[in-house]
Order: structure tokens, then sequence, then C-alpha cells
């Protein structure tokens, strides 16, 4: 592979860790704090961990608390699901900080996500290997996967290949629902009395793995701001060439921390929210009218460009969307053979609407006919529809097109709409991981290792205080069982850990909130700029102005 000049500078670099990691491994100690937990423990959830439920949060701090095992630990490593900046720094700081715990201790790495485990298909993490990743986007290394453990022949084919390979611990980097699967497997090895120890990290560029103690997932900064840089290139392009609205859709199909933090970043005309759109119940037709407004405003104003966020899961946030979806996915579900006889789009789209009853065949019909398509198209392996392969932004854009020749028909539109729309998605999972993202990775690495290493078993790398310089930062524990609460799924209680949604009363959205009036109207375009490596703390360190706000 070849070396680009800023990756071989980026091998210089050395992470910043809280200056509780820089201690000496036998002064530290795991303190069990009596904090409350996100939620009082359900007992249902008390009832399907009765081996992990009801333990405490860890903080590591010097000359207290459970001491560090002083052996030589071996431990194995997965990356699961979606790629996110950083990851490589977690392997990295997992590595050095076992090492730092006995340097006879070995890490090991499962190729391909938790697939590599059932497949046995393992490698061993030397310093000659991890360093030549350090301070690198992707997950390259070992490779990632979506195979879920959650099965018991799963797990007892998990535990059968850590015996074999005599491993002492799994750490588990993913997002909710591999930290969900992380949980149930350290249930699994607890009560089975195999000595193997689980240890999760909160990954996931979307943002929405975190709680009171898990204050970010990793990636989500470096992604947020790649895509930041992109919206404000393409505002101030806006508003060189004055010709064109761009409709950019952004990554985030539960949660809209992506959407919020890049409309904070570069201050765009409109940016929809999707969990606004749900509290408030609005209508398709409702959030076409906000973009149409804002257009007619600021055409009034000889401004007939401008720039629209939308977050990836807009559409399943839709009240009257969502039903749709729900009714076409119950209708494919139960009439799978008959619909697959159907061969044209037409004949697909003819039966749905005699299926549907009437307000939702009325809200099929008048979707364009490539929306349509797209909701008909193959299902995800729960026989649901591919919601991020439904082209949101397109959808709104033909709607608007739409309603604006309507009213230049009428006479009540006199300016000009042209448009562009994009998907930002790729492009930030894989990005070289910011200097914030980069300490915070390294961090969460070695507070697996040290948690592994402090005997704890069902718990998520917690790094508390990311407002701050990464030297007060405070590395602990959060046991996983205590982030979980109960969804029906399938009919049967599952425990899942919770998504973390923007929430509305908090003050990223209320500052959002109140500057979008001026936004909408006036040029007030923010550019952020690339990524800053170099430089000042307060530009090259700076966290998302989402944390910022929060801890404001």
């Amino acid at each position: 592979m070849s070396i680009s000049p800023l990756q071989q500078e980026r091998y210089q670099y050395e992470p910043k860790v809280p200056t509780a990691l820089a201690e000496r491994i036998e002064k530290l100690g795991a303190v069990e704090s009596d904090e409350p937990l996100e939620s009082e423990i359900s007992d249902e959830i008390k009832k399907q961990f009765p081996h992990t439920a009801g333990r405490p949060v860890l903080r590591f701090r010097a000359g207290e608390g459970r001491a560090a095992e002083q052996r030589p630990f071996r431990v194995a490593v997965i990356l699961s699901g979606g790629q996110a900046p950083g990851g490589h720094n977690v392997i990295a700081g997992l590595f050095d900080g076992l090492k730092k715990v006995h340097p006879d201790s070995q890490l090991f790495g499962f190729q391909n996500g938790p697939g590599g485990i059932l497949d046995d298909d393992c490698i061993e993490l030397t310093a000659e290997l991890v360093d030549a990743y350090r301070n690198t986007g992707g997950f390259d290394i070992i490779g990632s996967g979506r195979t879920k453990l959650e099965s018991e022949d799963q797990f007892k084919r998990t535990a059968e290949v850590f015996r074999k390979r005599n491993l002492d611990a799994l750490v588990v980097i993913g997002g909710d629902d591999s930290n969900t699967n992380a949980a149930v497997l350290a249930e699994y090895m607890e009560r089975e009395q195999t000595g193997v120890q689980v240890i999760g990290v909160p990954k996931t560029i979307d943002g929405d793995l975190k709680s009171r103690y898990v204050e970010a997932s990793f990636g989500f900064d470096t992604a947020s701001k790649t895509y930041a840089e992109l919206i404000g290139n393409i505002a101030r392009d806006a508003n060189s060439a004055r010709k064109y609205w761009h409709f950019i859709k952004l990554m985030g199909r539960s949660a809209s921390h992506i959407a919020l933090e890049c409309a904070l970043q570069t201050q765009p005309n409109v940016c929809i929210i999707s969990e606004e759109v749900s509290e408030k119940g609005q209508t398709l037709d409702e959030i076409v009218d906000q973009i149409v407004t804002t257009i007619v405003r600021r055409a009034k104003r000889g401004d007939n460009f401008g720039v629209v966020l939308v977050p990836e899961g807009l559409i399943e946030a839709i009240p009257e969307m969502n039903a749709l979806i729900s009714a076409i996915n119950e209708l494919l579900g139960e009439n799978e053979r008959y619909f697959a006889t159907l061969k044209t789009f037409e004949d697909q789209a003819e039966w749905i609407n005699k299926k549907l009853d009437r307000d939702r065949s009325y809200l099929f019909s008048t979707l364009p006919s490539e929306i349509q398509r797209q909701l008909l198209m193959d299902r995800d392996p729960h026989g649901n529809v591919q919601v991020s392969r439904i082209d949101t932004e397109r959808l709104l854009v033909d709607m608007v097109d739409t309603r604006i020749n309507e009213m230049k028909t009428a006479g009540s539109f006199h300016g000009r709409f042209s448009h562009q729309d994009h998907f930002f998605g790729y492009e930030g999972r894989c990005a070289f991981p910011s200097n914030f993202d980069a300490d915070y990775c390294q961090t969460l690495g070695m507070t697996a290792g040290l948690l592994i290493a402090c005997g704890a078993n069902g718990y998520i790398s917690a790094v508390r205080g990311l407002a701050r310089p990464s030297s007060e930062w405070e590395p602990g524990g959060v046991p996983l069982v205590g982030m979980m609460t109960i969804e029906r799924r399938k009919g049967k209680p599952t425990p899942v850990i919770k998504k973390a949604l923007v929430d509305t009363s908090d003050k990223p959205f209320r500052r959002f909130e109140e500057q979008r009036e001026t936004w909408a109207v006036e040029t007030s375009y923010r550019s952020p700029g690339a990524i800053q490596y170099f430089g000042p703390p307060a530009i090259a360190d700076q966290p998302t102005l989402t944390i910022q706000l929060e801890h404001s």
C-alpha cells in the first residue's frame, strides 16, 4: 500500500490520554462508584441477566479501588458493524493497555467481525502490525462484519474457540446492537463459568450510542467534521454560483445527531431533524411546505439558491410514512409468494394500492414513481423495507419542484428553482481520525484493557469529561446491562441498548432552534474547513459543538 505524506506524518502522532492512564499500572485501581445507572433495571432485565445485573459504574483512579492483576493476558478483539474513524486506535490503545498490564500480554484479532470467531479465523496483532495502523482510518487491520452472536449455539461455539486458544477475554468494538450482543454473551460466559470476560467499546458515526456515562461514540467527531467540510464547500459554491438549491442527505437512520451537528457547524437554510418531525407528528406535505416557504422567502430577496440538510432516517420519522412502510412490510410478509409472481412494477403498485386502506393508498399514489419502486424493492433479512436505500433527498426535491411549478403556473412564484442532490455516507466512515477521535479511541482501548485486568465482565469502556482537555478525561466502565431497556421484538420482550436520539429539550437542539429562522432567510453559511491535525489545541483538538454545548 502506498503511504501518503500525511499518513506518514500521522504515524508520528502520539495520542494524548488522561493523566490517570499515564500512571504506573501498580498505582491504578478500579473504584466502584455509587452513582445511579441510566435508569432502574427492570425485573425483566434482571430475570434475563441474573449473573451480570446490578453491577456498579467503575472509575479508574490512582491508589484506590480494585488493583489490576499484573499477569500476562491473552485477549481477542473484533470489529463489528459499519466502519467508524478511530477503530484502529482502539485496537492500538487496547494493545498498549495490555502491555502496560504485563509486557508478555498478547492481543489477537478475529477477522471480518463476529463471524471470524465462529470460523476460528484469528491472527495475532503484533507490535509491528499495530504500529502500521495507528492514527489511520478504516477497519482493514482485521476487517469487520455484521454476523450477530445471539444464539445459544453461537455462544457455545465462541466458548469452545476461546478455550481452544486459551483466551481470557473478548473486546467487542461496535454499536448498540453489537454491544447488546456483547452483554448477552457476557451473561452466558458468567453463567457457564468459562472465565472469559467480555468488554464493549462504543462505536458508531451516527452518535446514537451514548448515555449519562458514555458521552459519545467514537467516529462521530471525525465523520461529522468531514461532512461539515463538504457542506461548507457546497454552501460557498451555492453562494458563488447563486443558481442551485442543494439537497443533502446525511447518515443517521435512527437519530439525527449528524444532521444537527453539521447544521450547527455550517448554518444551512433548512435542516430537518427527524426527532422533531416525529414529536410534532408532521406530515410529508408539511415538511415540503416548510422547504417551499423558505425558497419563496429567499427568492423575494433575489436569492435563488440554498442548502437543505436531510437525515437518512427522515422517511421513517414521518408518522404517515412510517405507517405506510409498516403496512407494506406486513402485506409483503403475508403475501410473499404471490408478490413474487408479479413481474412488473405496474402490477406490483396496482396490487399494493388495492390492498392498502384509503389513506395509505392515497399517500402511496402521490409519491414519485421512483420512490414507489424503492418501497417495493428487495427486503432486508428481516423482511422490512430497506429505508437507507430510499432516496429521501430525491423525494423532497421532486415534491418541492412540483409545488414550485404549480405556484409558477398560478403566478404566485416569480423566482427560479434549480436543484442538485447529494448523499454523504461512505465519505465519512473511514476518514483519517481527528485528533479528538485519535485521543479518544486510544483512551477507550487502554481503558478496555484495564477493565479486563481488573476482572470486569459485561462492561462498556467509558470516558467522561470529553469537553475538557484530554488530560482531564475520566476513564472507567459502565455495566452494559445498566444501559438496557426492554422492547418487544417478534412478539417477545427483548433486552436492547436503547438508541440515543436527539433530545429536543437539550442545548444543542435549542441552539439550532434559536438560529434556524435567521439561517432560513439570510445567507449565513459557515465554512468549518478541513479537519486540522496541527496547530493550536483550540483548532486541532476541539470536540464537536454538540459535546461543547451539552457540557457548557
